[in-house]
């Protein structure tokens, strides 16, 4: 049902306009993208808040204007828990797994585990994250889609088709200084989006009063749920301490957000931008889940599902602008520019991140060990960018996939946390372990990352709903003739016994319990390696005597214990060798 107005057309059209502007403005002063250090990492020079918005921006995506909005009016408000989650990930990331990756500096993060373990754990862990996020940018387009098709009656396939080849192109021309202030811009369009619906139902329902009392009789404010079975799908439980993990994959590992991290001047600037981060994101999470509270109050009487005006509860909030919002000129203009703007966000920061594993951690070590010589920085920046385009083809291959894959925002999570959580664990085995070798983090991940998917999309049951209602609905046939699949729970026992108990598992458990099998199997393994000599040879050393540890490779409280280990073993070999005989050395790494 199109709605859009040549007003509405002209917004969007602006925001498309000033959005490619800032892409080519940056392609075409400053460095003009002649280095990789430019094209990936601004040069190092960007301001905190740009940033902080950037990393807000790149996380949250369509997925969280469609999918969070629509949490909350299928299941309930018990959702927000999650936002308490984001500051102990934020502290956690920041201080434990940040200032290694800025002693690094190195354009992939990935350059951590080859200087750890190895080159084969990198190229491994970079394969994997390439994966994740290719899927991840898949989902992330297919949302705005929905939202086109509800509002403006183009079709999801060519929605894909239009969104995809502007973001690629989008993607391929900007680089990262492009990226954020675009980010920015985007960020504030994502808020009007939400702000928007309501402010819009406020004043259909009467009153933010209104909509919560609404919301209350309908039991959409089912806050409160501590329940410790792992199988409940929402619990206090499963979102603080899943919310943790997930972010914590995202925030302290994920390439996409480290390579920003690293575009401001010096480690505490990046802890700021960081910690910046934090409230500009929760704001965006609570006002997300309070406009799903808003559409609950519009639609109490008559749920759109039902009565069939849409297919996909996904497509909930582009319905309501259709029926809310469709006679003021321009709104549904700002919502769809919302939407758009929040994929190009995303879909731009997981190609240039791509772009750069790809080209970091395979295309180099390739042309080095074909050529015998490093690729130059000037010949770098032209591959990146057909890398970048070549993603971005991908990328709409797998949106037209992602339609069949469940609601969007579970499945955004299901995939960071089946596919995060065991690469936070490798990482973590590496800054907090002295015993970890290649092969033990290699075999950890692997187990860890089969585990996980498998119960992560296997066949389970559907989740049970809250109440929804068409006694209030108009004697009017819908205007969608397809049929429409209606989510309700399993209906007996004997439905439920066809599941395995693994696979009934909430989604908000895959990242920690990916976390916990790779980073413990991987200890383990390596432990066992290493009494057998066949764990690899150790590169954490930096001295032919295995005697001095390279502190750099270690979350900072353990690096502290290590150079201050590593100084006194300095000393006494000073000592021996000026004659003092009583000085001896320490060769033991088993503290």
């Amino acid at each position: 049902m199109a709605t859009f107005s040549l007003w509405d057309y002209l917004v969007l059209v602006v925001m498309l306009i000033i959005s490619a502007g800032i892409g080519l403005y940056y392609r075409f002063t400053g460095g003009k993208q002649k280095t990789t250090k430019e094209y990936f990492l601004a040069d190092g020079g960007v301001s905190i808040y740009p940033v902080s918005f950037s990393l807000m921006a790149s996380f949250m995506s369509a997925i969280t204007l469609l999918g969070l909005s629509t949490e909350i009016y299928t299941y309930g408000i018990l959702f927000v828990v999650i936002n308490f989650s984001y500051g102990f990930a934020t502290a956690l990331s920041a201080f434990f797994y940040l200032p290694v990756f800025y002693k690094l500096q190195a354009t992939s993060a990935y350059e951590y585990l080859e200087k750890r373990f190895g080159a084969t754990t990198r190229l491994i862990a970079s394969i994997t994250y390439s994966l994740q996020m290719i899927l991840y940018m898949g989902v992330v387009l297919y949302a705005p889609a929905l939202a086109l098709e509800a509002v403006t009656g183009i079709s999801k396939e060519n929605s894909i088709l239009i969104i995809g080849f502007v973001c690629t192109f989008y993607s391929t021309i900007g680089g990262m200084k492009a990226v954020l202030v675009t980010d920015v811009f985007q960020s504030l369009l994502m808020f009007a989006a939400i702000y928007c619906v309501i402010i819009a139902a406020a004043i259909h329902v009467g009153g933010i009063g209104e909509i919560w009392n609404i919301s209350r009789e309908g039991g959409r404010l089912n806050f409160f749920n501590f329940d410790l079975d792992p199988t409940v799908r929402h619990t206090w439980f499963s979102l603080i301490i899943g919310g943790f993990f997930t972010y914590s994959t995202i925030y302290a590992c994920n390439q996409t957000q480290v390579q920003r991290m690293l575009t401001v001047k010096n480690l505490k600037a990046s802890q700021k931008a960081m910690f910046l981060n934090w409230p500009i994101l929760s704001l965006l999470s609570l006002s997300t889940c309070f406009s799903g509270l808003c559409l609950y109050a519009y639609y109490a009487k008559c749920d759109p599902l039902l009565h069939g005006d849409i297919t996909s509860r996904d497509q909930l909030m582009p319905r309501f602008v259709v029926d809310a919002m469709g006679h003021w000129p321009g709104l549904s203009g700002i919502f769809v520019s919302g939407i758009f703007s929040a994929s190009l966000s995303s879909v731009s920061a997981a190609q240039n991140s791509l772009a750069a594993v790809t080209l970091e951690d395979y295309i180099k070590p390739l042309y080095s060990y074909i050529k015998g010589k490093p690729l130059k920085e000037t010949k770098s920046t032209l591959p990146s960018k057909i890398i970048a385009f070549l993603y971005g083809l991908v990328c709409i291959g797998v949106a037209f996939l992602a339609q069949y894959f469940g609601g969007i925002l579970q499945l955004s999570l299901s995939i960071f946390g089946a596919v995060g959580g065991p690469l936070l664990g490798m990482f973590s085995l590496g800054m907090f372990t002295l015993r970890g070798n290649q092969r033990g983090a290699i075999t950890g991940l692997i187990i860890s990352l089969v585990f996980v998917l498998w119960i992560g999309f296997s066949p389970k049951p559907l989740p049970p709903t809250l109440n929804f209602s068409k006694d209030g609905c108009p004697n009017t046939p819908s205007l969608v003739t397809t049929p429409v699949p209606i989510t309700t729970p399993a209906p007996t026992n004997a439905t439920e016994i066809e599941y395995f108990w693994l696979y009934k598992i909430s989604y908000m458990w895959y990242a920690p319990l990916g976390f916990f099998l790779s980073l413990i199997i991987g200890w383990i393994v390596s432990v066992i390696l290493e009494s057998f000599n066949l764990g690899g040879e150790p590169t954490i050393y930096t001295d032919k005597n295995r005697t001095i540890i390279n502190a750099d490779l270690f979350t900072p409280p353990l690096a502290k214990r290590l150079r201050k280990r590593n100084a006194e073993i300095m000393g006494k070999n000073f000592a021996v060798a000026n004659g003092d005989f009583g000085a001896h050395t320490e060769n033991s790494t088993h503290f």
